[in-house]
């Protein structure tokens, strides 16, 4: 909650919205808070990888002649490539790469901060590692293979393009954020656990999308309270959603800190649209990377049931099986 307040009165003492990098809480989430390894990345891998996916997408927005769409794909392509290359699963380098394309962010400011916001958070994960607060966490060097790992990268990326087609043309561009395609990204990954869970992590990223808008309106818009009041009114309300649901999400970190880099116009069509994306990236990710349709039925009711409700669902031969026990 401190760093996230740091970074958004930073950006209010200073003026320079660039400062405000969403995709900050989702790494303060998935180093600090999660209790097991989230990435498989170095310390000083994402410090660099960070920093370059940031520096990409101001370059891309300054320099690249070819229309939004071209630069989310090219964006999205030098993500898939850092990440190929480094043999990392850091996955919230696609949305740093991504984020400043979508918003058209010009400023070397925004790669500065990315880069510094890393910094924190390794520093941080390394003393509460040497103070006990969190187990140390390593890194193992996975097997790549261009053949395997090439060919679905370009899938997941024609994948993100055709969900992206309608909303571009339509002008629904919140549909799109880069946390939802972290998401989608997630998702596709056979490794993700929270592929077992695809409602749940719907409903969070609505949830934590809804508090930050409302917040963000009710208490900066309408009352003129200081923002980084509203981040750590966000903050709270995600740390006591996780804690009630047991699980941890980043890309919700991001999507409730969102409403800040918006203009106020846009902030309650925010949630619905981001509810629309975020449906249509995991409704398609089950479906052309998990094969949702060859479920089982078991395995079906069990994903779209929130974790929270599946105790209360009744099981025909449970009676029996204690009797048997």
């Amino acid at each position: 909650m401190a760093v996230v307040v740091l970074m958004v009165g930073v950006a209010e003492r200073t003026g320079e919205r660039e400062v405000i990098f969403p995709e900050m809480a989702a790494l303060a989430i998935g180093m600090w808070i999660a209790p097991k390894r989230v990435w498989n990345v170095t310390r000083l891998q994402l410090v660099l990888l960070m920093g370059a996916g940031a520096v990409a997408g101001v370059c891309i927005v300054r320099w690249s002649p070819w229309p939004l769409a071209a630069n989310l794909a090219l964006a999205f392509a030098f993500a898939a490539g850092c990440l190929s290359l480094s043999r990392t699963t850091l996955v919230p380098l696609v949305s740093a790469c991504m984020l400043p394309v979508l918003l058209h962010t010009e400023s070397w400011v925004y790669p500065a901060a990315v880069t510094a916001m890393s910094l924190i958070v390794v520093a941080g994960q390394r003393a509460m590692e040497r103070g006990g607060l969190r187990p140390e966490v390593y890194y193992d060097r996975l097997e790549w293979s261009w053949r395997r790992d090439g060919v679905r990268w370009v899938w997941l990326l024609l994948a993100v393009l055709a969900v992206a087609a309608l909303p571009l043309s339509a002008g629904y561009r919140y549909c799109i954020l880069p946390p939802l395609v972290v998401t989608f990204v997630e998702f596709a990954n056979s490794k993700s656990g929270f592929r077992n869970r695809p409602v749940q992590v719907w409903l969070m990223l609505v949830a934590g999308a809804s508090a930050g808008t409302l917040l963000e309106w009710a208490c900066h818009v309408r009352l003129g309270w200081p923002e980084s009041v509203v981040a750590l009114a966000v903050c709270a309300c995600l740390f006591v959603m996780f804690e009630r649901v047991g699980r941890y999400f980043a890309p919700v970190g991001a999507v409730a800190l969102i409403p800040m880099i918006v203009p106020p116009q846009d902030l309650f069509r925010l949630p619905v649209q981001i509810a629309c994306g975020a449906a249509v990236f995991i409704a398609v990710a089950l479906l052309l990377f998990q094969r949702c349709y060859a479920w089982n039925r078991g395995q079906f009711v069990y994903c779209v049931v929130p974790t929270p409700l599946r105790r209360y669902i009744s099981r025909p031969n449970r009676g029996v099986q204690d009797m048997q026990g």
